[in-house]
């Protein structure tokens, strides 16, 4: 597969299997995986075919590891990041002391307002390291990297999960818990 079709094949997946499975009709069960065979017919009739092989590809060499097979490889699903309810079916887990989470520095000014918020995601999404919050945050525009103070929120009663791709989750985080760069 060449690099530009695995490109537009994974930006298609992720709209399907996190925010519109209606574009090409596929059915999702309520912890978000569809079977496979489904998937392929209908991005095939909707004029997206790839076989099985593309996909397998595409699931493990997807640098943001964004999607999963269950055992068999009969199913398939987005690791996180859905705007449509799903029940990603994952127990809460102690985070590291901070965690991190990259964004632009046009939405400081928000976000020392009102803390990170899951808006039309499931969760926020937070990264155990800085080089993995700062890939995320420079698609935004100009990178700023906010640390969370994670085991503090834990111990205030919030709930962690960690995606199957390593991504860490919460339903927000508040404003005292964030740590600001400092003006240099």
């Amino acid at each position: 597969m060449d690099k530009q079709k695995e490109i537009r094949t994974s930006k298609f997946l992720s709209l399907v299997l996190r925010h519109k499975p209606e574009v090409i009709g596929i059915t999702m069960d309520e912890n978000g995986w569809v079977e496979v065979d489904e998937l392929l017919q209908k991005m095939a009739s909707k004029g997206k075919a790839i076989n099985f092989e593309e996909l397998q590809y595409i699931v493990a060499n997807n640098n943001k590891k964004r999607f999963t097979f269950n055992e068999d490889q009969s199913l398939i699903r987005a690791n996180q990041g859905h705007s449509i309810d799903i029940n990603l079916a994952l127990k809460p887990k102690s985070p590291p002391n901070i965690l991190y989470h990259g964004t632009a520095t046009r939405f400081l000014e928000s976000i020392q307002q009102t803390g990170l918020e899951k808006r039309s995601r499931q969760h926020v999404h937070l990264s155990a390291d800085k080089a993995t919050a700062a890939m995320v945050g420079k698609r935004h525009g100009k990178l700023v990297i906010l640390e969370i103070k994670a085991t503090e929120m834990q111990k205030d009663g919030f709930d962690f999960f960690c995606s199957k791709n390593g991504v860490w989750l919460t339903d927000k985080v508040p404003v005292p818990y964030l740590i600001f760069p400092s003006n240099e």
